[in-house]
């Protein structure tokens, strides 16, 4: 049997992402730029589009074979509950628990039921969109009690699709249906009042299609990269790629807002549509050896945790910041609850990962065969 290639520098890519939201989420949604105007706003969002455009490249190098070869699709499944859900679970209890500490009141105040939140919780622990009525926290966040498990949403609806179609499409017929999905994207971001593909985190139906379209064109698009970097084995880059391609990476992500509509729309589809592609691209081509092969496997292994407890942190944040009307007031500087903040949320990741994750998926995947 042909040994398999583990793509390191992929998997430290996604490490480096995932880093760059939860820099996003604090500098932008808690609003720690109070006492950094200059630089209140940056496209860390668009770390989730690097994040799909991985998970269709993984996919296609990972499953493309073995769905051919007569990997049903049940089979398929179980894999991906196991290896996405146990953290979506995680993410759920902290993100009640975090609800229960401010309160169990919405941002405006308002006291919400106990029939309501348990809804809530059920919705979430199935990884369902919360209804408007349903929204605890009154921000139409689709997944009010952890916010960015609207991508996870989405990233199971991918790999769905993936498991029941994609994989049996040629590779011209992929190459179509990017190029479909780009301009369908492309006319969305145009059409919104600010421009942009900024969308998916909220219940409102134009939001939840934005998000719907950027995984539509992300995660086909990996596919084929995947399925073009197999046909043609392109050899490993000589030297260390690690670190150009994470530096370019953080700069792209880190990008101040640019003002005006046809220059943030213009440079988010350039990252996504040609950017990012030829960061993968690279990464892919990349090898890494001894101590680095350690630190950006840890980084791969750490990415998804990260990802999918960090928020409730970020809530618990944006909770003192607007204490009493008062942010800061009487308390620590500023910077140094956004640092500790940041710590806290990857100690408490890394916790999840070695003493949840890890061990429980591998407990499953033994009992599933």
């Amino acid at each position: 049997m042909m040994k398999r290639i583990r793509y390191d520098i992929l998997d430290g890519l996604r490490g480096v992402a995932a880093m760059m939201v939860l820099l996003y989420h604090v500098f932008n949604d808690a609003k720690c730029f109070y006492v950094a105007p200059v630089y209140e706003l940056f496209h860390g969002f668009l770390g989730v589009d690097f994040f799909f455009i991985l998970s269709g490249f993984v996919m296609g190098y990972a499953y493309d074979g073995r769905l051919r070869d007569g990997m049903t699709f049940g089979s398929f499944a179980k894999r991906r509950l196991i290896r996405l859900h146990p953290m979506v679970l995680m993410g759920v209890l902290l993100g009640l628990v975090a609800f229960v500490i401010q309160g169990c009141v919405k941002w405006d105040g308002a006291p919400v039921s106990t029939d309501t939140l348990t809804i809530a919780v059920l919705l979430a622990l199935l990884l369902i969109p919360s209804p408007t009525d349903i929204d605890v926290r009154g921000f139409t966040e689709a997944f009010p009690l952890n916010g960015p498990h609207w991508s996870l949403f989405f990233e199971y609806i991918g790999s769905v699709l993936y498991g029941l179609l994609l994989h049996r499409l040629p590779t011209r017929w992929i190459a179509a249906w990017v190029g479909c999905s780009i301009a369908s994207l492309t006319a969305f971001a145009v059409l919104q009042a600010d421009g942009g593909i900024a969308y998916g985190w909220s219940s409102q139906p134009v939001n939840l299609l934005g998000g719907a379209l950027r995984m539509l064109y992300a995660y086909p698009m990996g596919l084929l990269m995947a399925r073009i970097f197999a046909s043609r084995s392109p050899r490993p880059l000589c030297g260390h790629v690690f670190l150009p391609c994470s530096l370019a990476l953080i700069s792209l992500l880190a990008m101040p807002l640019l003002g005006g509509k046809s220059a943030e729309t213009a440079y988010q589809l350039g990252c996504i549509t040609i950017l990012f592609p030829i960061i993968v691209w690279v990464g892919a081509r990349g090898m890494a050896c001894g101590w680095r092969q350690r630190v950006v496997s840890f980084l791969g292994r750490l990415s998804y945790p990260l990802y999918a407890v960090h928020f409730p942190l970020i809530y618990l944040y944006i909770s003192w910041v607007g204490r009493d009307g008062h942010p800061y007031e009487g308390y620590c500087h500023p910077w140094t609850a956004a640092a500790m903040t940041i710590a806290s949320a990857i100690v408490l990741a890394t916790l999840c990962l070695l003493l949840y994750d890890e061990p429980l998926r591998k407990r499953l995947g033994r009992k599933s065969g």
